[in-house]
């Protein structure tokens, strides 16, 4: 009996486990690489203006989707809408020759100040992204009433996040009025890949280690 338990619960986890990897695939493929597809193909043809309008009709279209569907607003989706209106108006909005090589820097960093202004809300925005990707989990709800620890993990990784991304933008600012152009163009990709890789970094390895803690009794009181 106690080997069938078990087994049961093996496999409610690893079903569980498959239904998550699934919906992670599904979001990004939708909010990420098809928009990146649309614009790619697009930018070639039309221009930035056109091809970032056009990328960004697709996470409007699965959040409003997700909000006939569910009637709850996906977070996810009109986080990636939103950075890519961003876009758009920074494209708008033109400027000089130091504008143009910081466009991506200011929306980056006025994502980060998203994350950061989130941590004022009921709950911050990285919750909102891993209820997207594990199917709404009732149980994620029930852990965020009664576990402390689970609220403060959620949170920290928001803050994280969110300084990171102004940390790149502040950065890159910083680098365009020292360096000539040429310079800029060859080290600012170092910075921000190295930025969000140690960022990544930290990320995989506080989970895990959160997990590898939790994993006796991360379970809400009776």
């Amino acid at each position: 009996m106690k080997y069938s338990r078990q087994t049961h619960v093996k496999e409610r986890t690893s079903t569980k486990m498959n239904h998550t990897r699934k919906e992670i695939i599904i979001t990004l493929a939708v909010n990420v690489v098809l928009p990146y597809l649309i614009y790619t193909l697009l930018i070639k043809h039309t221009g930035s203006l056109w091809a970032l309008s056009a990328a960004s009709v697709v996470p409007l279209v699965d959040s409003l989707y997700s909000l006939i569907k569910t009637r709850k607003a996906d977070m996810f989706s009109a986080f990636i809408f939103i950075g890519l209106i961003l876009g758009v108006a920074a494209v708008l909005l033109g400027g000089d020759e130091r504008f143009i090589l910081l466009r991506e820097s200011y929306v980056t960093g006025i994502m980060g100040l998203l994350f950061l202004l989130s941590l004022l809300l009921k709950r911050p925005l990285i919750y909102y992204f891993a209820e997207r990707f594990t199917g709404r989990d009732a149980n994620m709800e029930e852990k965020w009433r009664h576990l402390p620890r689970f609220r403060h993990t959620f949170r920290l990784l928001t803050a994280v996040w969110g300084v990171a991304l102004v940390l790149e933008a502040v950065v890159k600012v910083g680098l365009v009025y020292i360096l000539s152009v040429p310079s800029f163009l060859a080290v600012s990709p170092f910075a921000s890949y190295g930025i969000v890789g140690v960022t990544i970094w930290w990320t995989v390895r506080y989970v895990k280690r959160v997990k590898k803690q939790a994993s006796p009794g991360l379970q809400p009181s009776e």
